[in-house]
């Protein structure tokens, strides 16, 4: 049975910062079962998005933007399935909005996980009560799970509505057999993390690892307008497993106005994120080299020896859409 810990945000951000979330929408994560939907979607769980609020009524009552359920449930919970957006991930805590639920928000919750989405549940967040309309932050004591899910499912008592509902972990990918496989190594689903930048002012450097080029200019990631001379954004990717990289592609897609002048890409390798992050011997990738508007810039990689993390920079700021890191696995 799982030890539950209720954190305040700053403490879950601080806890979550080197691990991703795994259940959201933009990373291909979807609702495969629910118990019932009959005021609000089961879907709307997963949104990338935060929670809005429109006064309007639908055929079967006010419209919510989350997943709300009829009254009266006669069975203990209502429950949703979710398929995580990665092949598998190690579970660290859960945020449980119920922003706008009012006299409607869910009583109680608890997370399963499974490994194939109905044989066997396995709990790893204990019931635990919620507020209406507000965030709740839920870290396991024990830390990450020693199994890795394919599958969540979060049980509501007895019935009611939740705004977002994200899992955050540690991915397992599944990697080709083959080491000689080209493959994205920076990717998420590949088991790539964004552990330090300097700037996420307007969007997350996580939306640098996500799949497809996405939809406008908001799942990318920017910065803040720099005012000081020399100034320059960065952000550290830790890459599925240490690659011999041959291909490194900065995508500013929707970015028109507001790309960097520059970019560089640098390499290192080092045993852990804290070793990365404090190192000296960064090696450069890609040198300083000139972006433009609504793009994929490729560049081949001539450099020798593997590395483990990589550091994209901006000169001296803007935004960045996708970070693509191609290699081998060594």
């Amino acid at each position: 049975m799982s030890t539950v810990l209720q954190v305040d945000k700053q403490g879950f951000n601080e806890a979550v910062s080197h691990y991703t979330c795994v259940s959201s929408q933009s990373l291909g994560a979807e609702v495969i079962g629910y118990s019932d939907e009959f005021f609000a979607e089961a879907s709307n769980l997963i949104k990338p998005t935060p929670p809005s609020c429109e006064v309007r009524f639908v055929p079967t009552g006010r419209w919510y933007d989350g997943w709300e359920t009829r009254r009266h449930n006669t069975e203990p919970s209502d429950w949703v399935i979710i398929k995580l957006g990665v092949s598998s991930s190690k579970i660290l805590g859960v945020e449980v909005d119920t922003t706008y639920f009012n006299g409607n928000h869910a009583p109680a919750i608890s997370v399963e996980g499974s490994t194939d989405g109905g044989s066997t549940w396995t709990e790893v967040i204990a019931k635990h009560e919620c507020m209406p309309s507000q965030e709740h932050f839920f870290l396991r004591v024990e830390g990450l799970t020693e199994m890795a899910y394919s599958h969540v499912r979060l049980h509501m008592y007895p019935d009611g509505g939740i705004a977002r509902f994200r899992v955050f972990g540690e991915p397992v990918p599944v990697f080709p057999l083959s080491k000689d496989a080209v493959i994205d190594m920076a990717a998420i689903t590949n088991g790539g993390t964004t552990i330090a930048v300097s700037d996420q002012h307007f969007s997350s450097a996580d939306n640098l690892l996500l799949p497809g080029r996405g939809t406008d200019m908001s799942d990318g990631w920017e910065t803040s307008r720099s005012r000081g001379a020399g100034h320059e954004d960065w952000a550290i990717v830790k890459l599925g497993a240490p690659t011999n990289i041959t291909q490194i592609i900065v995508d500013t897609a929707f970015f028109r106005g507001n790309f960097p002048q520059q970019i560089r890409v640098e390499g290192v390798k080092a045993d852990n994120n804290a070793l990365a992050i404090s190192s000296q011997e960064w090696v450069t990738l890609v040198p300083n080299s000139s972006t433009s508007a609504d793009r994929e810039h490729h560049f081949e990689i001539k450099n020798t020896g593997s590395y483990s993390h990589v550091r994209l920079i901006m000169i001296p700021d803007g935004g960045i859409k996708r970070l693509r890191v191609f290699g081998t696995r060594v």
